[in-house]
């Protein structure tokens, strides 16, 4: 069971000699050669990583909100690039989760910020402490 020796089709300088005697002994090399290929320049550019400016030029803004569900007496504190539809999703559309279970929740305060990283950043203050008493002299009610 030999095989026959024959000359390759394919321009030699693109493949390796072991893919080459592959290729002529019969052997499948079609997923090795689409998923790594080893020809310079064949890996795309790094991607560059965007200034803050260019983010402020875009009209991609996050809200950090506050909820309240009164017959419950609970407060929620969360972050969103879509207000409307995380309201939604809070009082009707989701079918599990904390805040499902002490639905209605009523906006009782939002405010709009430029980046995700500045969405989380507030949300996590208006968790703590501090924020909570912030939230609580605002509303003046009792939690």
């Amino acid at each position: 069971m030999g095989y026959k020796e024959t000359k390759p089709i394919f321009a030699p300088q693109l493949h390796s000699a072991k893919i080459v005697q592959n290729i002529l002994r019969g052997g499948a090399v079609v997923a090795r050669w689409a998923h790594n290929p080893k020809v310079v320049g064949s890996n795309p550019a790094p991607a560059t990583k965007k200034s803050r400016s260019s983010d402020r030029g875009f009209l991609f803004m996050y809200w950090v909100y506050v909820l309240f569900s009164e017959p419950n007496n609970k407060i929620y504190v969360g972050f969103t690039s879509d207000l409307d539809a995380r309201l939604l999703s809070h009082n009707e559309l989701s079918t599990k989760g904390w805040t499902t279970s002490f639905r209605p929740w009523k906006l009782i305060y939002s405010e709009k910020v430029e980046t995700k990283s500045e969405a989380m950043k507030r949300e996590k203050e208006l968790k703590s402490h501090r924020g909570r008493d912030f939230i609580r002299k605002l509303h003046h009610f009792e939690i």
